[in-house]
């Protein structure tokens, strides 16, 4: 059984006059472990689906089983929240607290947990994304990646068996991307957490795992990033863009340089040298 099985879920948001469906017939399978991210531009179905990944919505059709647990079902939307947490674009619409171990304890405490168990998750949490020592610190004096990672400390010190991020990075600089990615790989990698990772960032779609392409609330290519950015006229006909070294080798392979497949710019530089 996979850890969420998205079984052909259509969604229609209730204030639309249209009633064009934010999501139609997407069926997807995500096993534990897993690195998604999944682009697509403005109005694809991205957010919708995080959404209903944390039971913030409920399908208009299909199912959402997660663990094998009906998000329909009213009786588990606590725990499939426990169990697929979910971190905003915006820090600071998700830090309640005036003091960041109080915030990452804000989690834990809705849950019941035991205040000597709350300690314990607070600083291993913190510690987990880099934010050791900082228990004390005011998050508004943070900067945007820091707030940002005590963000995620929040939800990891639920202890999710996944975390949905909805363009984590939008908002963020250079280097507090940096710090944001560095993050969500090593928790993927390192405590094997599963993550969903929606982003407008080719490059930071090009290290996940796996890509979902949505398009007018469909998924309508998925594959390992290689397969994905394979299809650059594809993908720019749904207006996106590809990694910078993938547009690069597909220019010089139009001018009859031969190239082989090429992801990063690591990889664009060793091939030219």
């Amino acid at each position: 059984m996979s850890l969420i099985e998205v079984n052909e879920v259509s969604y229609i948001y209730e204030n639309d006059d249209n009633e064009k469906p934010a999501l139609k017939d997407v069926s997807i399978n995500i096993e534990s472990g897993d690195f998604i991210a999944v682009i697509g531009s403005n109005g694809s179905g991205k957010s919708t689906l995080a959404k209903l990944l944390n039971v913030l919505l409920l399908p208009s059709e299909g199912d959402i089983l997660v663990n094998g647990l009906n998000s329909r079902d009213k009786k588990n939307t606590w725990k499939i929240r426990q169990q697929v947490g979910m971190v905003f674009q915006n820090p600071d619409n998700q830090l309640v607290a005036s003091m960041v171990e109080d915030d990452v304890a804000f989690g834990p405490e809705n849950l019941g947990i035991p205040a000597e168990k709350i300690r314990e998750r607070v600083d291993k949490s913190l510690e987990m994304v880099g934010m050791a020592g900082f228990q004390k610190f005011a998050p508004h004096k943070l900067s945007g990646g820091q707030k940002q990672r005590v963000a995620i400390a929040g939800v990891i010190a639920m202890e999710p068996d996944c975390i949905v991020l909805d363009e984590p990075t939008a908002m963020l600089d250079p280097r507090g991307r940096k710090e944001v990615m560095d993050t969500i790989e090593f928790l993927n990698k390192e405590k094997n957490i599963t993550v969903i990772h929606i982003t407008h960032f080719m490059e930071e779609a090009a290290g996940a795992d796996k890509i979902l392409v949505m398009h007018q609330g469909e998924v309508i290519h998925q594959g390992n990033p290689r397969e994905i950015f394979r299809k650059v006229s594809e993908l720019k006909e749904v207006n996106l863009d590809v990694p910078v070294a993938v547009e690069v080798a597909e220019i010089l392979r139009q001018n009859q340089i031969k190239v082989p497949d090429i992801l990063t710019i690591d990889e664009l530089v060793d091939s030219l040298c």
